[in-house]
């Protein structure tokens, strides 16, 4: 079987996207539900727009020469997290450690959030592997993903011609 090129479509937030995205309104009606009646204490659901769970909110733009890849970081430093990209997947890992606070404040409320988390990204093959950047500024990881030169180029348009040859 002929292995099947893949196209900038195909960059995929997670392989089981389809499987759990039926369940995303369901999980945002039960955390709304908890929210109004405990409003001083934290969701215990992750939900989209906080890092929940850890999992970071990440844009993905591109134009004809470039992919780039943003990730929403806050609280984080470049050495706590590692960019891979093996076999075509893009992979953002990190980790939010406790940090050891001697205090003798006693909290009633603490909403931040600690731990690991990992994204996988299938990328198209017009990406260069050779050439891809990041950088981190302010808590947001921004990855350039250049294309490879021909895949820059520009679409042939083919004549649609008639069976009679009209």
């Amino acid at each position: 079987m002929a292995k099947q090129s893949k196209t900038s479509k195909d960059v995929v937030p997670g392989s089981v996207s389809w499987l759990t995205e039926p369940w995303r309104g369901v999980d945002r009606l039960f955390e709304d539900f908890l929210d109004r009646r405990f409003p001083a204490f934290p969701s215990l659901l992750a939900r989209e727009g906080r890092m929940g769970f850890l999992s970071p909110n990440v844009d993905i733009k591109e134009d004809d020469k470039t992919i780039t890849v943003s990730a929403e970081l806050p609280g984080l430093d470049p050495d706590d997290v590692e960019v891979t990209l093996r076999d075509g997947v893009l992979t953002l890992k990190g980790e939010k450690k406790l940090e050891d606070e001697k205090s003798e404040d006693n909290y009633r409320v603490t909403e931040r959030r600690y731990g690991s988390f990992q994204r996988s990204f299938q990328l198209p093959d017009t990406v260069d592997e050779e050439k891809v950047t990041a950088s981190f500024d302010k808590g947001v990881l921004t990855i350039e993903l250049p294309k490879r030169a021909e895949a820059a180029r520009a679409a042939k348009k083919i004549k649609i011609g008639t069976k009679g040859g009209k």
